[in-house]
């Protein structure tokens, strides 16, 4: 008879005794069960006490995590969370540099949990930890010569521990002093070789700024871009994250009329070429963390651009007319200059329509009012004249070309532009704020100091040779715009590398190239309506879903290692997962490193037979990645276990997949025979049944 749900099978060590093997009845209060442990070794004061995982988290059990204790777990009996903090908060202030070292060691260590975080915070501990950084670390630095790497250590653990007890969000950012700040902004240039310190300092400036205003104005007249720059200059992929995310937070919550002069700052630093060269072509492979900072960095750069974007044009400004002026000037120059040196005013007004028309704008006699749409806004009008500076042969022949065609066949260069404008500050979001989850990066955008303007200027070619292959009219300006926007989210889908590659991958996709994606996809995806095709879909469906289920099935039986995020997004542990053979029980548990291959299952420390602790584990660790492949295979394995329908986008697509590829297969024999919508009629009944006889 297997024991009762509440009983829970577990051993507790004690240093210096055996293990005691226990059943503990989670109805108990935990103080009682506590007490009969304590009892059991002859312990006193049995409240001084209390249980915790003894594995590598050693996490404080309570009365809230109770529940997560399973048959089989190992626990440790210590003294309580309170005691503990006591004892460390007295040991990290000792005299002794390695009684101390050791205290701070320890402290970094049970930090981590927050019923001890809460504890030492208590006893202000935070006070404690700043005090330290500000002026107790101070009388330790004339050893740093002679005591250099227990200087190095000590100082590392202080702020491990202070990073680890503010991620708990117990202890608001607003409480810091700037004898603290200063200090630990000192860090980043004094200790750039400590990667552990320098790391550390890193974080602690990154969520100073983002979660406190006043801290952000403190950290930025101590932190300068010029001081950071050198840490993207390394080789140590997470000090460059850090760093990012530090340039990040400062660029996100600095005030709208700084973010400018912060940009040319950024410019003038030349970060944009450090990062592309020392991060995007470094010879390694970039993390998921660093692609989400990459793509941060992106978006910020780019929400520069929403000013102009929803700037409307003045038409009674002149400085604005004369961008108009200039655009008119470049493309029509000799001409221009033959007609101005004779005219009345009358014959000139009429030649400068007659131009405007040709640049293809909609108001021809004042083509400043193309521009009072918002967005884009003047957004459009920068990126046309620099077209024509930057790239003026090409800008002449698309006006010139376009203006000695028929009317009804040209392109009308300046109502393209504003559309295109728009389109792509529509594909770049340009003015939202960066996703907390998104890693969708794009080199080529790295690769030069106005890569919006040439990612227009290359695009707006493509809408040019677009609309001659699509031999379109005036009444297909919304269709082209369609055909282009395709064309450049599938070339954007292969992430190239440059602007030269990019501009090359839309050479492949011409207008026919496009009409030959669409119907190969369509033939891939098509879902046929006839009543036969749909009575063999909803035949071979259930054969298509057991293929899906076994597979994931299969899936979570070869296990999968997740990366665990903590507060901060950071990656630095893992967390492998595995089903029994015989489907009837879930191993998992944490390991310090990616394993090499499959994990065995009795190095899984822990197992259970209910997959609603598994599912709560895998909504934290990937609740804001719904998507992500293998979180995906698991809930679908998980849901096939519990008898439930497997739900996911990737069961869709599966399924969609399959269910096509079978239907094709086993109509081949029927090729080029139409499928009629319903049965053939039943004939009507012979007149007579002299044909019948009786074979015996």
């Amino acid at each position: 008879m297997p024991p009762p749900a509440d009983i829970v099978k577990v051993a507790i060590e004690w240093p210096g005794a055996f293990p005691k093997l226990m059943e503990i009845d989670q109805k108990k209060p935990l103080s009682s069960i506590i007490k009969e442990v304590c009892d059991g070794w002859s312990l006193a004061n049995h409240d001084q006490f209390a249980l915790q995982h003894a594995d590598s988290s050693n996490f404080y059990i309570t009365e809230k995590n109770r529940n997560e204790i399973k048959n089989g777990a190992i626990l440790r009996l210590t003294t309580s969370p309170a005691q503990n903090a006591q004892q460390l908060h007295e040991r990290i202030q000792s005299s002794s540099m390695d009684a101390k070292l050791e205290a701070l060691k320890d402290l970094a260590n049970y930090s981590r949990d927050v019923t001890f975080a809460q504890e030492f915070i208590n006893l202000d501990g935070i006070s404690l930890l700043t005090q330290m950084v500000e002026s107790g670390t101070e009388r330790y630095q004339k050893l740093q010569k002679i005591m250099k790497p227990c200087f190095g250590d000590m100082l590392s653990f202080t702020l491990t521990a202070f990073v680890e007890l503010m991620d708990h969000g117990i202890v608001s950012w607003d409480t810091f002093s700037v004898a603290f700040i200063k200090k630990i902004a000192s860090y980043v240039n004094k200790f750039a070789s400590d990667i552990s310190i320098l790391q550390r300092s890193l974080a602690i400036l990154e969520s100073m700024v983002l979660n406190s205003h006043d801290l952000y104005q403190k950290v930025a007249q101590e932190i300068t871009i010029g001081q950071l720059i050198p840490h993207l200059q390394g080789t140590d992929q997470e000090i460059q994250t850090y760093t990012i995310a530090v340039i990040n937070a400062l660029f996100l919550k600095a005030p709208d009329d700084k973010r400018q002069e912060m940009a040319n700052i950024l410019a003038q630093k030349q970060l944009r070429s450090i990062i592309l060269t020392h991060v995007i072509r470094a010879q390694r492979a970039i993390n998921n963390e660093m692609a989400h900072q990459l793509y941060v960095l992106q978006v910020l750069t780019f929400n520069l651009l929403e000013d102009r974007m929803m700037t409307k044009m003045d038409p009674q400004d002149q400085a604005q007319r004369d961008i108009i002026f200039e655009l008119r000037r470049i493309a029509f120059d000799a001409e221009s200059e033959l007609n101005n040196s004779s005219g009345s005013m009358e014959k000139r007004k009429s030649m400068y329509t007659r131009d405007y028309k040709k640049l293809g704008f909609i108001n021809h006699v004042n083509p400043a009012m193309d521009f009072t749409q918002t967005p884009p806004g003047m957004l459009a009008l920068d990126n046309m004249l620099y077209f024509a500076k930057h790239h003026q042969d090409a800008y002449i022949r698309i006006v010139l070309e376009n203006s000695s065609r028929e009317d009804k066949h040209e392109c009308p260069f300046g109502r393209s532009s504003i559309e295109l404008t728009k389109m792509l500050c529509e594909i770049l979001k340009v003015g939202e704020l960066p996703s907390e989850t998104c890693n969708d990066f794009h080199p080529m955008f790295f690769t030069h100091d106005r890569s919006f303007e040439e990612f227009f200027c290359i695009c707006i070619q493509l809408l040019n040779k677009t609309w001659k292959e699509m031999r379109a009219t005036s009444e297909d300006f919304n269709k082209v715009m369609q055909v282009v926007k395709e064309q450049i989210m599938r070339a954007l889908t292969t992430k190239p590398s440059s602007l030269d590659q990019f501009k090359s991958k839309l050479q492949n996709l011409s207008y026919t190239e496009i009409l030959k994606i669409r119907q190969s996809e369509r033939m891939n995806q098509e879902d046929f309506q006839s009543r036969p095709i749909l009575e063999l879909k909803e035949k071979i469906q259930p054969e298509i879903l057991e293929l899906i289920k076994q597979q994931r099935l299969n899936r979570l039986v070869e296990g999968t290692c997740f990366r665990k995020l903590n507060s901060r997004r950071r990656q630095d542990k893992f967390w492998y997962c595995r089903l029994s053979p015989n489907h009837k029980v879930l191993h998992y548990g944490d390991l310090e490193e990616s394993p090499q291959g499959e994990v065995p299952h009795d190095s899984l420390q822990d197992k259970c037979k209910s997959c609603t602790k598994i599912v709560t584990l895998l909504l934290l660790l990937y609740k804001e990645e719904g998507t992500f492949p293998p979180y995906c295979v698991w809930t679908d394995g998980l849901n096939a276990l519990l008898g439930k329908d497997m739900l996911s986008d990737l069961t869709r697509n599966d399924l969609d997949t399959l269910l096509s590829m079978e239907i094709k297969l086993r109509l081949l024999d029927l090729e080029n025979i139409q499928i009629p919508d319903a049965p053939p009629p039943i004939p009507k009944e012979p007149s007579n049944y002299d044909f019948v006889y009786d074979c015996n």
